[in-house]
C-alpha cells in the first residue's frame, strides 16, 4: 500500500510588520511565487504567515521566506528574481545560508544596482576570483561567468588593485572568417566584442567608460591582439575561450604577468570550431586541472540567472543530445548483434 505524504501546516510570526510587507511583495505576490513554486497554500494575516503543504514543500516554503526575512533585515531588498533563486538554492540544500551567497556584494553599478552572487556556484567563482590568479568559469549561458568576472574586474580597477582591464575573445566564430567581413578591421571584430560593451555598459556610465578606453586603462580586443605582450597589473577577461585553439589557449595564459589575474569563461557544449580542431578550452581543462595554483568553477543549468525559461530550453536541448546519443549508440551496436544472430 502506497502511503500518501504527510501534509504540514506551519505559522510564521515575523516581528516587523514593515519588513513582513516588503516580504510578502506588493498583494502578496510573493507569497503566491513561494506558493506556486513549491506546491503549497502560502497566506498571510498581518504579519503572520500561513503554510499549508506537503511536509518537505512546507519546510522549503518557511526556510525561504525566514531566510529572505533575514536578508531585508540586513537593508538587502528582496525581489522576485531573488525569491527564484532562494527557491532554487534551499531546494538543492535546505541547509545553504543565503545570507552568505546573497549579501557578498561584488560590485555597485552607477545605477545604483548591487551585483552579487545568486547561487552557491557563483559565490564559489566569486571566492576563486579573489583567492587566485587564473580561474576558468565553465558553464552554460546565463550562468553570469563573464557578468561576474567583468564586475569583479571593475571593481579591481575602482580600487587601485590593478591599473588596467583587459577583455579579450575570438574573432571568429561559426565558421565566418574576418577576411570575408565588410569593413575595417576595427569593424569587423567589433560585432564579436559587442557583448563585452554591453557588460561594461551595464556598470559603468558610457561616456566614463569611453575615457578609460582613450586612457587605455579598459582594452577590449580579439585573442590575437594578446601575441607577443606581457601583461602586468591588469585584470585580463578572455571570454567565449571554448572557440580558442590550443595554440591560442596557451599563447594567452603565458601573457599573463606579475600583479595580474586572468579569468576564462567558456561553455563547452557550444564550440563553433571546425570539427577536426581541438576547442582549447577543453584541452586546457584536461592538463591544467592538476595545477594547484588555477581553479576550475563549474556551472551547471541551476545556476541560470537569466528569464526563467532559459534553463527550461537548456533541458530542452540537453534531451535532444541524449537522445541523439542514445540513436547514435543503438546504431552502432545493431550491426555487431545482427551478425552474432546470424552466426548463431
Amino acid at each position: 500500500m502506497k502511503t500518501l505524504p504527510e501534509n504540514k501546516q506551519i505559522t510564521v510570526d515575523f516581528a516587523n510588520i514593515e519588513l513582513a510587507r516588503q516580504l510578502f511583495g506588493e498583494h502578496n505576490r510573493h507569497l503566491q511565487q513561494i506558493a506556486t513554486a513549491t506546491d503549497t497554500a502560502v497566506n498571510a494575516r498581518g504579519s503572520t504567515v500561513f503554510i499549508k503543504g506537503e511536509s518537505i514543500a512546507a519546510r522549503l516554503s518557511q526556510n525561504v521566506l525566514e531566510q529572505l526575512y533575514g536578508i531585508l533585515k540586513e537593508g538587502y531588498p528582496v525581489h522576485a528574481n531573488d525569491i527564484e533563486y532562494a527557491i532554487r538554492v534551499l531546494s538543492g540544500n535546505d541547509r545553504a545560508d543565503l545570507k552568505k551567497i546573497f549579501l557578498d556584494t561584488v560590485f555597485i553599478t552607477s545605477k545604483k544596482t548591487t551585483i552579487s552572487p545568486k547561487s552557491p556556484a557563483q559565490k564559489d567563482y566569486i571566492d576563486a576570483m579573489r583567492k587566485y590568479d587564473i580561474v576558468f568559469g565553465i558553464g552554460p549561458a546565463g550562468t553570469g561567468k563573464t557578468y561576474l568576472a567583468m564586475a569583479m574586474a571593475v571593481s579591481a580597477l575602482t580600487k587601485g588593485i590593478v591599473d588596467r582591464i583587459i577583455l579579450t575573445r575570438p574573432a571568429v566564430e561559426a565558421g565566418e572568417e574576418l577576411g570575408f567581413l565588410p569593413g575595417d578591421l576595427a569593424e569587423k571584430v567589433d560585432p564579436y566584442l559587442r557583448p563585452l560593451y554591453d557588460a561594461l555598459h551595464d556598470m559603468i556610465r558610457f561616456e566614463k567608460v569611453a575615457n578609460l578606453m582613450q586612457k587605455g586603462a579598459i582594452e577590449v580586443a580579439p585573442i590575437a591582439f594578446m601575441r607577443g605582450r606581457t601583461l602586468n597589473d591588469s585584470f585580463i577577461i578572455l571570454d567565449e575561450a571554448q572557440n580558442t585553439t590550443p595554440e591560442q589557449m596557451k599563447m594567452f595564459l603565458t601573457r599573463i604577468g606579475y600583479n595580474s589575474k586572468a579569468v576564462i569563461t567558456g561553455d563547452i557544449t557550444q564550440i563553433d570550431l571546425p570539427t577536426e580542431k581541438t576547442s582549447g578550452l577543453i584541452q586546457a581543462k584536461n592538463i591544467l586541472h592538476r595545477i594547484e595554483a588555477i581553479k576550475f568553477v563549474f556551472f551547471s543549468k541551476l545556476d541560470v540567472v537569466r528569464h526563467r525559461l532559459v534553463q527550461d530550453i537548456i533541458d530542452a536541448y540537453e534531451q535532444l543530445e541524449a537522445e541523439k546519443e542514445n540513436h547514435k549508440t543503438n546504431n552502432q551496436r545493431a550491426p555487431s548483434e545482427n551478425v552474432r544472430s546470424e552466426n548463431g
